[in-house]
């Protein structure tokens, strides 16, 4: 076995193996060689199963940002497995002076994974054709009925049939684990009794988190995704290189701080004693560095080498395009994931906001990447809870967020819509609670993002008056209809199909329990229409291409009689007008999508959807769909519709706080039966002598203003 690792300001670096139980160190071997800043030595007869770890030997000088100190066993940053925890709290961990080996997890030395006996493909989805999932392992699959018990929790649990058959009946194309990396809890939640449920704090960027791991060893993940990867669902991980599990610079040396300090994160320069913090979590890794980009990328390829993961989520992706000049979407480190034959063919999407000077970089990620759009939630909440003026924010949001996204080699679906996700209220919070209630956090409620855009409807939590429940239920409905009605690719947490709640706790990362846990075992007849419902929702949407379109739609002509590939619609039935879109108390907004008629047509498909956040029903005149009937598809007032309905007419009342689709199929050429040549040639001059100049359309101003 050759060991190695990085350390570019250490003077000696030692490899230390453990018996079986990682209590008792049974060698300490200096490693001989240095190449560069990796030493490293061969070490013969070591076998798979073998614990070991580093102790590094070198400055303690803190005003030079080096703290050596080498009673401090080190975990390898690349290690595979890792055994055991440490408990920050301890002497041993806080007291300099004192040996931490008993009380520090170990690295263990692994066999290569076994070949699979039958090679399964990626399912590789198109961006067009997405539906991201996102979900926690072990809160997803803890109260899970459809899983044996000794299974809960785990990797294992995800590739049970159950759970498999759950997600494919959503029509779930990929889903997004929330960290799955080894982990290490805060000191401060030591200290309260709680846990870093989400797992936001890595200390080990190849090992699985080994409090998943049902069998113990890390096959059962690469088992897992090829589960999931037998029923077309990709599996994307939340990343976290922005900073470790090491903390504050006063806390206890685990990896990365006792191997290398200034090596591996970024010092103040006016006190290299100090972090650099750009992630509100005490530290930030140094991208910048090579050592440290090596080590993201080295990973990245690991995960989708060795596992066959499909992409990355990379959380307060910011921190990896930093520069002294602020952030660059041309980076170092950027560029060596777009340049790398393995990364750049994997699906990229950025949390694109942190906590640095110049944080909030949306729509500013290199060519390719998806990036969560914050904008959708916030806008969809507001309109739905009936906020004055966001009409125009909504239509630009269904429109594929144009404003943000439209820049070249750009296209719709790299704005990853959502309406909740794991950071703040689920659905079922956003129309239950007015304010966050995160006590349990223990830090006085003062955690969490104060402004949700949320409505409890008349009562703050639980209740049992039947209209407060039945407007709450609609508004699920609405706003769900809404994200699978939009251009983009959209998201969906896991548990808002069936109204989840964690009690208006909209901060969840430390609670291990029934409150960060999806329960599925009790739920309502309320919970299951809302999942039948959100499954026909995304039936509807893979069913109608007109709301999965590869560009952006500016109200252009598709066809001879200038019809608009978009256009918004007042209830008079016209198309809106500068002065309907600056009314702020409109509440009501039509969206037609077109399509260009196909061969043997006249016309292409329609699709109306027509969204009304007002208390109040409005009747709404539908605009002319070219000679074809509309049907209603969809109605959230009337969730069990069971086939669309011809309309009779032109007008329909639109619900209080509903959303209605309405949809119309493409219309055939009325060709006859015979002289079929003189014909078509006639339509061809007729539509060259007849053609009309494309007309203006208020809606592609609007949409260029905004």
């Amino acid at each position: 076995m050759n060991f190695a690792v990085y350390s570019a300001n250490a003077t000696k670096i030692e490899l230390c193996l453990f018996d079986a139980s990682g209590k008792k160190e049974i060698a300490r071997i200096p490693l001989p060689q240095k190449t560069g800043d990796i030493w490293h030595g061969y070490l013969p007869n070591v076998k798979p199963g073998q614990l070991y770890g580093f102790r590094a030997y070198g400055p303690n000088d803190p005003a030079n940002g080096h703290l050596f100190n080498p009673n401090k066993l080190l975990l390898d940053p690349y290690a595979q497995e890792i055994v055991g925890t440490a408990r920050l709290t301890t002497a041993a961990q806080t007291d300099f002076s004192k040996d931490n080996a008993a009380d520090t997890p170990k690295a263990r030395v692994v066999a290569p994974l076994p070949p699979r006996t039958t090679p399964i493909a990626r399912p590789d989805v198109p961006k067009d054709k997405s539906l991201i999932y996102e979900l926690h392992v072990k809160g997803f699959t803890q109260e899970d009925p459809d899983v044996p018990q000794k299974l809960r929790g785990t990797y294992a649990a995800l590739k049970e049939p159950g759970v498999i058959d759950k997600l494919k009946k959503l029509g779930v194309t990929a889903v997004e684990l929330l960290p799955v990396h080894a982990k290490i809890h805060e000191t401060r939640l030591e200290k309260a009794g709680l846990e870093n449920y989400w797992g936001y704090n890595t200390i080990g960027f190849f090992a699985p988190e080994p409090e998943y791991l049902a069998t113990g060893t890390r096959e059962e993940f690469r088992d897992m995704v090829d589960a999931l990867h037998a029923a077309g669902i990709e599996v994307i991980l939340d990343v976290v290189y922005n900073h470790t599990s090491e903390g504050e610079v006063q806390e206890p040396a685990l990896a990365f701080r006792g191997l290398d300090n200034a090596g591996y994160y970024k010092l103040d320069p006016n006190d290299r004693s100090k972090y650099i913090n750009e992630t509100g979590c005490g530290n930030t890794l140094d991208a910048e560095k090579p050592a440290v980009r090596r080590l993201i990328t080295d990973s990245l390829k690991y995960w989708v080498e060795e596992f066959g993961v499909d992409g990355f989520r990379f959380d307060l992706a910011p921190v990896l395009g930093r520069t002294p000049q602020g952030f660059d979407p041309h980076a170092q480190l950027l560029k060596d994931i777009a340049a790398d034959p393995v990364l750049s063919r994997v699906k990229l999407i950025a949390e694109p906001w942190d906590i640095g000077p110049g944080g909030y970089q949306l729509g500013n990620f290199p060519a390719g990447w998806g990036e969560w759009n914050d904008k959708f939630r916030d806008d969809v909440r507001a309109y739905w809870r009936g906020d004055m003026g966001k009409m125009g924010d909504l239509a630009t949001r269904l429109a594929g967020s144009a404003d943000i996204f439209n820049k070249p080699d750009s296209t719709p679906q790299d704005s990853i819509n959502f309406v909740a996700c794991h950071d703040g209220f689920p659905l079922g919070d956003v129309v239950s609670y007015d304010t966050k209630h995160n006590e349990a956090n223990g830090e006085n409620n003062r955690d969490g993002n104060n402004e949700n855009f949320s409505c409890n409807h008349g009562t703050e939590g639980e209740t049992s008056d039947a209209a407060i429940r039945g407007l709450r239920e609609q508004q699920k409905r609405n706003m769900l209809a809404t994200l699978f009605l939009a251009q983009g690719t959209p998201m969906l947490l896991a548990g808002d199909e069936t109204g989840n709640s964690q009690r208006g706790n909209n901060n969840a990362y430390c609670q291990d329990n029934p409150t960060g846990w999806i329960d599925k075992d009790n739920l309502s007849a309320e919970d299951l229409a809302l999942q039948e419902f959100t499954r026909k929702l995304s039936l509807f949407r893979r069913e109608h291409a007109l709301l999965t379109q590869k560009k952006f739609l500016h109200g252009k002509p598709v066809d001879a009689d200038g019809t608009l590939d978009l256009q918004w619609f007042s209830e008079t039935g016209k198309p809106m007008t500068a002065g309907d879109w600056g009314k702020p108390w409109k509440k009501c907004l039509g969206m037609m999508l077109a399509g260009a008629p196909q061969d043997g047509e006249k016309s292409g498909a329609r699709l109306l959807a027509v969204f009304n956040a007002a208390s109040n029903p409005v009747p709404f005149k539908l605009p002319g769909a070219n000679g074809a009937q509309w049907q209603r598809a969809l109605d959230t007032s009337e969730p069990d519709l069971k086939a669309p309905q011809d309309m009779n007419g032109n007008a329909y009342t639109i619900p209080a706080r509903a959303v209605i689709v309405f949809t119309a199929a493409a219309q055939k050429e009325d060709a006859p039966a015979d002289n079929r040549q003189t014909y078509n040639l006639q339509k061809s001059r007729a539509f060259k002598s007849n053609r009309k100049p494309p007309r203006k359309s208020r809606a592609f101003k609007y949409d260029a203003a905004a």
